[in-house]
């Protein structure tokens, strides 16, 4: 074989190999869409009843069956005391009449009750329970909304605090779903989440929203959400919001707090 017939050859296999990556990936992003799809219209299929589905959980998510548990500092007791914690998966439960979705409860740890009339889906891709709960959380009603954002942050592979973030800003959302946004994303490991929080917290925004933000930076870890929290006491236009985050840099505990106090306090005629 000449060295010409071996280069168009190898070029060739080259773009076959090509065409049959993107192809791949063409059919895992539909099989990902379809997933979303299928987790909703299974549930919807149901009509009336209850309806299970479990998923994998991210790592440092575990429970007894009533209490879930998810990352964050120990404290002192559990420092000295070992406690059941069941590590993932997280199992959901749906109520369902006429097809629309009536309560929202998860579990982690435990088991279903053996016997129950309730139709199991099994386990269900995490990215697709995902996306399926937060479209809950944009769209339902009441409670079931708000219960469904807990899941959601639960779920192995997935970033959701730019859908929660978007979620806290949506005014048409009743406000308990926003603060229950805002709570978790307060949670989130990501450092990118506190700038959302800080922008929301000095937005105009529904005062208890708000409120919850500031809330929701005091839980950050310092180095994000001092400097954010001392912005707001510098800056805000809300004696009320100042007042609350000067009350959070005051638990912190933080050395940078207490010069902003000081300087605050200099300007006191």
């Amino acid at each position: 074989m000449s060295y010409r017939t071996m280069e168009a050859t190898m070029r060739v296999t080259m773009i076959g190999r090509a065409a049959c990556a993107v192809a791949a990936s063409l059919l895992l992003a539909a099989g990902s869409a379809g997933a979303q799809q299928d987790v909703g219209a299974r549930v919807a299929a149901v009509r009336d009843g209850t309806v299970h589905l479990s998923f994998a959980a991210r790592p440092g998510v575990c429970g007894n069956g009533r209490n879930i548990q998810s990352g964050g500092s120990r404290g002192e007791w559990e420092r000295e005391w070992e406690h059941e914690c069941e590590p993932g998966p997280v199992h959901v439960s749906l109520g369902v009449k006429e097809g629309a979705v009536t309560s929202v409860r998860a579990y982690v740890g435990g088991r279903w009750r053996a016997g129950g009339t309730a139709t199991d889906l099994g386990t269900v891709s995490a990215p697709a329970a995902a996306r399926y709960l937060l479209q809950l959380a944009e769209r339902g009603q009441g409670r079931v909304a708000r219960d469904a954002i807990l899941p959601a942050t639960l779920a192995d592979s997935v970033t959701v605090w730019p859908d929660l973030l978007r979620l806290a800003r949506d005014d048409a959302r009743p406000r308990d779903v926003r603060k229950q946004a805002v709570f978790w994303v307060g949670q989130a490991a990501e450092s990118a989440a506190t700038a959302g929080l800080d922008e929301l917290a000095t937005s105009d925004a529904d005062r208890e929203v708000q409120e919850s933000a500031v809330f929701a930076l005091s839980q950050r870890p310092k180095h994000e959400g001092v400097p954010a929290l001392m912005r707001i006491a510098r800056t805000s236009r809300d004696p009320q919001l100042r007042k609350k985050a000067l009350f959070w840099l005051g638990q912190s505990d933080d050395p940078r707090a207490l010069a902003l106090f000081e300087e605050l306090l200099a300007r006191t005629p």
